[in-house]
């Protein structure tokens, strides 16, 4: 009745909208997902009724935030999650652990510019444009596991994996994610987060926000070293529409027991890389 999605923010900030809820039934179910994540970002509690009462009897007592409306039974959809009480932890968290990182791994470091040095020549440093939260460009950092012939084929190739250019130091980097290790700098900066969906450059995330309608809604949140996806084998050439389910998941659920669960995990695949 007052608009679709491009007047929301508009209409909650007039009619100073506290409480958004949705039925279940609608013809559009990812514009209604969209529409519903801006709500949340606005600072809108969202609730959800669901199509079948009978939802009630699993819901009632059982979930947190499980309440009726009117008799109706209605799930509470939790805050975005970088407005939720933990998340200052969460920046505390990258900031801590990423410069005790580039300082514990400093003769790591060392030792890879060497090698990069020796392997590829001058310049150890790949840098590269990426987007990042709220859709914002930043460069990210590198080690350079592979030449380029010229910045069109940097920003547009999809996967250097099997590149016969690529040497043997280029290749061990790749599969222990050595080369990544740069990106500690980034988190320190603010650029990125230890964990968060994994950020790519504006080409793709152009051609992928048309194919698969929920992958711009990755960017709410700040993009980070590893992720759910990562963790659970997304990587490479795997599926991107998998990838971004995962990445919102991990958006929906976030906590920051659950950031350093998958740490933990990373640090178990960089101990036993898979070769992706």
């Amino acid at each position: 009745m007052l608009g679709g999605r491009e007047v929301l923010e508009r209409e909650v900030r007039r009619h100073r909208v506290h409480h958004v809820v949705a039925t279940a039934g609608a013809a559009d179910e990812a514009e209604t997902a969209a529409t519903l994540r801006d709500a949340a970002r606005l600072g809108c509690q969202v609730w959800l009724v669901p199509a079948l009462r009978e939802y009630g009897s699993l819901a009632a007592g059982r979930l947190a935030g499980a309440d009726h409306l009117w008799g109706f039974p209605c799930l509470r959809v939790d805050r975005a999650a970088m407005r939720r009480p933990g998340w200052a932890g969460k920046r505390a968290l990258d900031v801590t652990a990423a410069a005790l990182g580039l300082l514990l791994l400093a003769p790591v470091l060392a030792l890879c510019a060497l090698a990069v040095r020796f392997d590829t020549g001058p310049g150890v440093l790949f840098r590269q444009q990426r987007t990042g939260l709220d859709g914002r460009v930043f460069t990210v950092l590198k080690f350079r596991t592979l030449r380029p012939s010229n910045e069109h084929e940097s920003a547009t190739r999809w996967n250097i994996s099997q590149d016969h250019r690529m040497g043997a130091v280029g290749r061990l980097m790749r599969r222990s994610s050595l080369d990544e290790l740069p990106q500690l700098w980034n988190v320190l900066r603010g650029d990125m987060s230890l964990v968060g969906p994994r950020p790519e450059r504006p080409y793709f995330v152009m051609r992928f926000s048309q194919a698969y309608p929920e992958y711009a809604d990755r960017h709410r949140v700040p993009v980070g070293l590893t992720g759910l996806a990562q963790v659970n084998g997304l990587r490479g050439d795997t599926s991107i529409e998998d990838r971004a389910r995962f990445d919102n998941r991990y958006i929906e659920s976030w906590s920051l027991w659950q950031d350093v669960k998958i740490l933990c995990r990373t640090a178990v695949l960089m101990l036993h890389p898979d070769g992706s």
